[in-house]
């Protein structure tokens, strides 16, 4: 499974993976800002209601 830094580079067309696939999510759910990338998943936990490894998975998967 790649870790977020290194989808980082990719993380343009992840996000948009991700949008598509859950409606709910926004711009400001999906920023990803170098050494805090735990506060995004933690966003992405609320609004999902999945666990950090689930979000990781769904990530890893696109």
């Amino acid at each position: 499974m790649k870790s977020l830094i290194e989808l980082k580079g990719n993380w343009t067309d992840t996000k948009k993976k991700l949008k598509k696939k859950f409606d709910s999510l926004g711009e400001n759910d999906l920023l990803l800002v170098k050494g805090r990338q735990d506060e995004m998943l933690g966003r992405l936990q609320v609004k999902l209601g999945k666990t950090k490894e689930d979000i990781l998975k769904i990530i890893a998967e696109l």
